[in-house]
Parts: structure tokens; C-alpha cells; sequence
């Protein structure tokens, strides 16, 4: 038994000594993998610092797509973020035909329509092989065919891209600009020329150069401010660092350097460009000061007087079928009044004419008033507060959406085009409703001016179709049908353009494509769509195949935008629809447009001199 016992002891020893030899194994394991993470920690720094790490970037840039820019696939990937914002732009292939019939003409109608260029989410979505996108908004126009970098702006800030380079200013003080570049590519030499003995002269040419340089752009701004001599210590400075480049040195550090100089340059000029961009989309959307003024003025001088009661004969004209009916919405009294006074002066029967200017409840005291004492020869006006109609507050104008068409026979050049869609907004779904007594209605925009007798689109006879309007047969819904929600549409059927449109409202009421409307805004929203967006998709598939095609030669479109239209053939044209971003009562407006504009307002008003309205 003790012998047992002692063996049983002699075994337990052992136990015990292979336990102490694996812990002091596990524990050599775990000092061996600190000083491993030390050393890791040590070492990611150093890589970073000397450089390294920029020989992966550019294999793997390179090993890419063959070029520094993402491919594709990765940035069309990275646009999706783009997709359900309201205002959209809608990118298409341009080679589709233009097949529907249009309107003859005849005695009807007038004698005169981040980073990477592939940043976009494009998809295959029609038989033609179009490709479609929508993302977000900004006005566009068309641009010089082979400009990428004109081409990368426009598809990132929209029509600011245009506006800018029209308005484009030469580069001050190029002087000090240059200096500044130079003096930056002698640092990136000097450290590494420095550290080399036998090119000690060198180096003390650099350094004396740097200090120059240091000294004259420390007390010079302006080129006016540089001191007489300053082509000499240029030359110097290029002579010096030619010199540095014919050195065979560590290249790290002068690329390291050269890196953080485009960094700065790209994120400078990228600050810069978003800085401006917000500022032009903060004008164009913000009312003028000027016009804010004549609304307060005539809404104070509204409640300071006792307004005219309508006499009876008036309203009946506001219900009368035999009479030319016309509808604008808007919260713009000089624009409304352009549009109203250019119809009128082109008439030929003036007193057949009615408008009916729709707006806000902000805005309806100075309409009122405005059109109560100025007469447009012998045209009736209404003015009507839409909030009385709908319970929602507010007057929504007609949207307008970027089209970019896409040449997919040109990659990698990127020709493209881009032009405005403009759409109706939900007001519009109320006209139905207000104009109960009417059957047969024309609505205009209030950023037209019509040049022609309107009164030849009364007698067109426009069939079972709903909406007599300019289509735009370059974008159908078969082309949009990833965001159309699976809804069930025609995929022949064209997109179309507001601006002016002949509305035969019997029909409307009859179909009840306001109700067709609203539950198939109602469908998308469900599915993921924002209201804005569910809307306007919601607009094009209301009238799908219910759009009479106006001739093109009644509506000219792109005044707002196109700054490539000829002025000789303008007058052709019986409307000129301002539609974009550049309205020609903004300052930002095309020159070359405003005054086709400007000469329709009634300048005799004392008012629009004291709010300085008129330019």
C-alpha cells in the first residue's frame, strides 16, 4: 500500500511539472505576441509617415480601372444616396426616335419647341438600350460635346456649372499665384537634396530661394504689392529647381509632399465650388428683394383701401363657356402679370379673354389689388386664394427636373445633353374641383411669354384626349421603370412638358385622373418613394397615353437654361417657356432672354420705381 502510495505520489510530481512547463509556454505565447503588437504599432506609423503606403493606393488605382478614377461599377454603386431626392434628374440615351404624330399646324395653329464622370447609378430599362437615372436635382443645359470637366460639374451642381463659365473672371494676381506654386515644389526638393553632400551648393541655392520667396509673399498679397525684380528671383527659383530634378534622390518625400499639395489644391477647389454652388441655388430659389417689397407694399395698401366690389357682369364672364378661358398659378405678381399682358397684347379679341391666377393666401391681397388697378385692355382677371379649395396650405408651382441624355456609343468621352422637364405639381389636380362650370381650359406657367394669337388652340379638336401638350419623346416610361414602383404603365407612352397646356376638363372629370392620381402617388410612397418624387412620377403615369402633341413650333423651352439659342429664330415661336433655374426676373437670369421678357411689364406703376423692379 505505501509502495502504491508512493507511486501514486511519484505520478502527481509529474502531473505537476508538465502543468508548470505548459503554463510558462502559455505565458511566453502571450509575451511573444505583445512584443509582435508592439512592434505592428511601431511600424504602421512609420509606413504612413515615409510614404509607403502610397505605392499600394497606386496599384491598386491602377490595377483597377486602369486610371486613378473609380471604376464604373464602384461609383455608380456609391450615386444610390441620390436616387429618391425630390427634384431628379433623369439621365437617357439620346438616339431614341421621335415617332408620335404631332398637331398639324395648318390654319389652326401659329406660323412659327463625387468625383468621377460614371458616378451615376445606370441600368439597362428599355428595348432601345437606354439608360436611366434619377438623383439629385440641379438645372442643366446643353453643354460643348467632348468638355468632360464641363460634363463632371453640370452632373454634380447642375446649371451653376453653366452660369459660371459664362461669367467666368480672369484669374487675379497670377503673379503671386505662381510664386506660391514654386515655392511649395522647393520644399518638396529641399529635404531631400539637403541630405546629400556633394550637392551642398544646390542646397544652399534652394534654401537661399525658399527664403526669398518667404519674404516677398510675407508682404505681398497682390501682384501690385511684389517688388520690381520679381521675374528675376522667379527665374532663379525655376532654374534652382530644374536642377533639383535632374538629382537623382529618395523620391518618397517629394511625392508625400507633391500628394499633400493636390489634396489641398482638390479639396480647396471642391470647398469652393459646393461654397458657390449653394450660394446660386440660395439666389435662384430666394424671391428678390425687390419683389418681396412691391408684395408688402400692395398688401399694406390693400387693407388701407376699401377695394371695388365686382359687378355682376364680371363674374359672369368668370363662368362663361363661350369665353377663352386661362389659368396660372402663381405666387409671382410680375410674372403672372408678363405672362397675362403678353397673351393679351397678341390677341385679337381681348375682351374674349379670361384669366384666372391662382395663388397662395400670402400672396392674394396684392394680387388683387395689383390686378384691380392695372387693366389689360379689355381681358377679365379672377383672383383666387387655392387654399380655399385644398386642405393642404400652400400653393405648389409646377416642378422641373433635370434630363440628361447620354451618348452609350461615345464612353469614356461622355457626350452629353441635358434639358428641363418641367411637370404639374399636386395644385394642379384641383382645377377639376375650382372650375366646376368649365369644360375646356388653357393653363400657362408664369414663367412664359407668348408672342402669337393664342386663340387657334380653341378650335383644336383634341379627340378623347385629355391634355393638348409639347411632348418629350426622348424620355418614356418604359425608360423609367425602376422608378415607377412596378406600377402598371405603358411603356410607349412619351413624358411631357408643362408651360402650356390645353386641359379638357369634362374629360379629366370623367376618367377622374385626379383620383387616379393621388393613389398612385399614394402606391409609390408606399414603396419607398418621397412625396415629392411619388408626385411627379405619379404625373406622368396620370396622362399616359391621354396627351394630345402640340406642334413643336408653339412652345420654344429653355430660356431658363440654354444660353445656345438662336435669337433669330425665337420669334417663330408662339410661347417661350423660361423654364430652369435662370428666370429672367432674377439677376441671374440670361441677359440675352430678359429683355424678351421685361418688355411686356407694365412699367408705369409708381410702385415697381420705388422697389426698384425694374432693371
Amino acid at each position: 500500500m505505501k509502495g502504491g502510495a508512493g507511486g501514486g505520489g511519484v505520478g502527481g510530481g509529474g502531473v505537476g511539472a508538465n502543468a508548470a512547463v505548459s503554463t510558462k509556454r502559455r505565458w511566453r505565447g502571450f509575451v511573444i505576441a505583445v512584443l509582435g503588437l508592439v512592434i505592428l504599432s511601431m511600424l504602421v506609423p512609420l509606413v504612413f509617415l515615409l510614404g509607403f503606403h502610397n505605392a499600394f493606393h497606386n496599384y491598386s488605382s491602377s490595377s483597377g480601372s486602369g486610371s486613378g478614377f473609380p471604376s464604373q461599377q464602384q461609383a455608380s454603386s456609391d450615386s444610390q444616396e441620390h436616387i429618391e431626392k425630390p427634384d431628379q434628374e433623369i439621365s437617357v440615351h439620346s438616339g431614341i426616335n421621335k415617332s408620335t404624330t404631332k398637331a398639324p399646324m395648318q390654319d389652326l395653329q401659329p406660323k412659327g419647341s463625387h468625383g468621377n464622370p460614371l458616378e451615376k447609378d445606370v441600368h439597362k430599362a428599355s428595348p432601345e438600350g437606354t439608360s436611366v437615372n434619377i438623383s439629385s436635382p440641379d438645372a442643366v443645359i446643353q453643354i460643348a460635346k467632348g468638355d468632360e470637366r464641363l460634363t463632371l460639374c453640370e452632373l454634380r451642381f447642375g446649371s451653376y456649372c453653366l452660369w459660371r463659365r459664362e461669367y467666368k473672371e480672369a484669374m487675379m494676381d497670377v503673379m503671386v499665384k505662381k510664386l506660391k506654386d514654386r515655392l511649395f515644389v522647393a520644399r518638396a526638393y529641399f529635404p531631400s537634396i539637403a541630405k546629400l553632400p556633394v550637392h551642398e551648393k544646390l542646397s544652399r541655392e534652394l534654401k537661399q530661394n525658399i527664403q526669398d520667396f518667404e519674404r516677398m509673399l510675407s508682404e505681398s498679397t497682390t501682384d501690385a504689392d511684389l517688388p520690381p525684380h520679381v521675374e528675376d528671383k522667379l527665374w532663379k527659383m525655376e532654374a534652382a529647381i530644374a536642377k533639383a530634378k535632374s538629382v537623382p534622390v529618395d523620391c518618397s518625400n517629394v511625392d508625400k509632399k507633391f500628394r499633400q499639395l493636390v489634396d489641398l489644391t482638390e479639396d480647396e477647389a471642391n470647398f469652393h465650388t459646393k461654397q458657390s454652388s449653394f450660394l446660386y441655388q440660395l439666389a435662384v430659389q430666394t424671391m428678390p428683394k425687390s419683389l418681396h417689397c412691391l408684395s408688402m407694399r400692395l398688401t399694406v395698401e390693400y387693407f388701407h383701401t376699401n377695394p371695388l366690389d365686382v359687378e355682376d357682369s364680371v363674374t359672369e364672364k368668370y363662368v362663361d363657356p363661350e369665353l377663352y378661358h386661362y389659368v396660372i398659378l402663381s405666387n409671382n405678381i410680375l410674372a403672372a402679370s408678363v405672362a397675362i399682358n403678353s397673351t393679351v397684347i397678341h390677341a385679337k379679341e381681348s375682351r374674349k379673354l379670361v384669366f384666372h391666377v391662382l395663388t397662395d393666401r400670402q400672396n392674394y391681397f396684392a394680387m388683387t389689388l395689383w390686378f384691380g388697378r392695372n387693366t389689360f385692355k379689355k381681358a377679365t382677371i379672377q383672383v383666387l386664394n387655392i387654399e380655399e379649395y385644398n386642405r393642404v396650405p400652400g400653393l405648389l408651382l409646377p416642378q422641373e427636373f433635370r434630363v440628361t441624355f447620354q451618348s452609350a456609343h461615345k464612353l469614356p468621352r461622355l457626350d452629353y445633353k441635358t434639358e428641363y422637364v418641367s411637370l404639374f405639381s399636386r395644385s394642379h389636380y384641383l382645377l377639376p374641383q375650382i372650375f366646376k362650370n368649365l369644360d375646356k381650359i388653357v393653363v400657362l406657367d408664369d414663367d412664359i411669354v407668348v408672342q402669337q394669337d393664342l386663340s387657334p388652340l380653341w378650335r383644336i379638336n383634341m379627340g378623347r384626349m385629355v391634355i393638348g401638350a409639347a411632348e418629350f419623346c426622348s424620355v418614356r416610361l418604359g425608360q423609367l421603370d425602376k422608378y415607377l414602383g412596378g406600377v402598371n404603365f405603358n411603356r410607349n407612352s412619351c413624358s411631357w412638358m408643362s408651360g402650356m397646356n390645353v386641359i379638357d376638363l369634362a374629360r379629366w372629370r370623367e376618367l377622374n385622373l385626379t383620383g387616379t392620381f393621388r393613389k398612385t402617388a399614394q402606391e409609390l410612397k408606399r414603396k419607398g418613394r418621397l412625396p415629392e418624387a411619388a408626385a411627379s412620377m405619379a404625373s406622368l403615369l396620370a396622362f399616359q397615353d391621354l396627351v394630345y402633341a402640340l406642334d413643336d413650333m408653339w412652345v420654344l423651352s429653355g430660356l431658363g437654361h440654354d444660353y445656345g439659342l438662336n435669337l433669330q429664330s425665337i420669334n417663330k415661336f408662339a410661347v417661350l417657356h423660361y423654364n430652369g433655374n435662370m428666370k429672367p426676373w432674377l439677376e441671374l437670369g440670361i441677359p440675352k432672354y430678359r429683355s424678351l421678357w421685361f418688355k411686356y411689364l407694365n412699367r408705369q406703376d409708381q410702385l415697381l420705381s420705388d422697389c426698384n423692379v425694374i432693371p
